[in-house]
């Protein structure tokens, strides 16, 4: 439940419910339009044998496809544990169960604990996050070739409509709260350790953003 043990609420708004229907809607549309784009920019540069690390991976649609295009093993850090029930039914429905790991942690409490990969992912997470720069900064740390994350638009239409869907969840209970970050400033940390950016794509909904460790 929300709490102490959920300091940003993300139990009550990330259900079981919720999650089965993130499943559900990648059973019957299979990738998004941002997934697909983050998908693709990884795939083109090369996946072959790739380790994967995820994020806050959800029901592990992304993982599932970077595994189809060749990827190695897939590892996902997740906080609440809702989404491990139909992410383990789509892994085995995929066949791909042995060579995907589920996780409940905080890499930014615990950077240590997690293994680099060839490969970070971070999809609809750093919105969620109160403290992007140590979030950003831990993915950073582990990302061995390349890093992909989404954020919402930062327009004032954008930044608006989360003001009010904030304001509603804490009228309605609710501990979670959506963030704004400013997207040159979310590139910044990860330039600061390294990454450089090489692909934009701005959906309607979710900005992307690859970038790579280029070889000194």
């Amino acid at each position: 439940m929300a709490g102490c043990c959920d300091p940003h609420g993300f139990e009550k708004v990330f259900s079981p419910r919720f999650a089965q229907s993130q499943a559900r809607r990648y059973r019957r549309r299979g990738l998004g339009r941002a997934e697909r784009d983050m998908v693709d920019f990884l795939a083109a540069r090369g996946l072959a044998g790739a380790t994967v690390l995820e994020i806050g991976g959800g029901v592990g649609e992304i993982q599932l496809e970077l595994l189809k295009r060749g990827a190695a093993r897939a590892t996902n850090l997740e906080l609440v544990a809702a989404y491990d029930g139909p992410a383990g039914e789509l892994a085995r429905e995929a066949g791909l169960a042995d060579r995907m790991e589920r996780r409940l942690h905080d890499i930014v409490e615990a950077p240590d604990q997690v293994e680099p990969a060839d490969v970070v992912v971070l999809h609809r997470v750093v919105c969620c996050y109160p403290d992007y720069q140590r979030l950003l900064g831990a993915a950073a740390d582990h990302a061995g070739r390349l890093l992909v994350f989404s954020h919402p638009p930062h327009h004032l239409a954008a930044r608006a409509f989360s003001a009010a869907q904030n304001a509603v969840l804490r009228l309605t209970g609710h501990r979670y709260q959506s963030f704004a970050h400013p997207p040159e400033a979310m590139l910044d940390v990860l330039r600061d350790r390294g990454l450089t950016a090489v692909h934009t794509h701005r959906g309607p909904v979710w900005h992307v953003e690859g970038l790579e460790r280029r070889a000194a």
